[in-house]
Parts: structure tokens; sequence; C-alpha cells
């Protein structure tokens, strides 16, 4: 009975780095996201930004794509952050899940 469903796609490379990326599906397509490459500074908060950031997309109006960018980048970005709330701006988020391409968190 979901709409959508979200999760996020961790790869362990070692306590410390893993490459971190997710997936929406509408319940006819799916989409995913970039992967990034990132230091874990602490994981607390990850899965609440994730959440965050899928909520913040749709109240923005974001189509799927972007909407699963802005969460997987929101949630990367709180990976490298101490304690439990996310201290970034949209504009940081979206910042990130615009970048390069080349999906490697610099903070």
């Amino acid at each position: 009975g979901f709409e959508k469903v979200a999760i996020t796609l961790r790869e362990s490379i070692n306590a410390n780095i893993n490459n971190w990326s997710a997936m929406l599906y509408d319940g006819k397509d799916y989409y995913f996201s970039k992967r990034y490459n990132m230091q874990i500074v602490d994981r607390v908060g990850g899965g609440d930004s994730f959440g965050a950031g899928l909520i913040a997309a749709s109240l923005e109006g974001y189509d799927a794509q972007s909407t699963i960018e802005f969460a997987v980048a929101a949630s990367c970005l709180k990976h490298s952050i101490e304690g439990d709330f996310n201290m970034v701006s949209m504009d940081e988020v979206l910042k990130l899940a615009g970048g390069d391409g080349s999906g490697r968190v610099q903070r």
C-alpha cells in the first residue's frame, strides 16, 4: 500500500570509509542516486537526515530523481558532522547533490 519506498545503500570499505548511495521506488520506476565515497565522522543521525531530505525535497516539489539525490546528499553530509543534528543548509545539500559528479565529500 506504499506510494514510495526509499532505502540507503552502504558499501563498507572499512570502519571509517564507506560508499553511500540510495534508491527510490515510486511504484513504477526505480531511481538510483550517485554514489559518494565518504569518510565517516559520526554515524548518528545519518538515517534521520536521509528521511528529512526525502521530506524536504518532496515538499519543494522535486522530481523523483532530484528527490533521491537531495536525500542521499543530505545524509552524506551528516556523516561528516559530529552529533545528532545535521548542521548544513539547503544550499550546501544542493551543491553536493548537483556537484561535479566526483561523488567525493570534502568538508
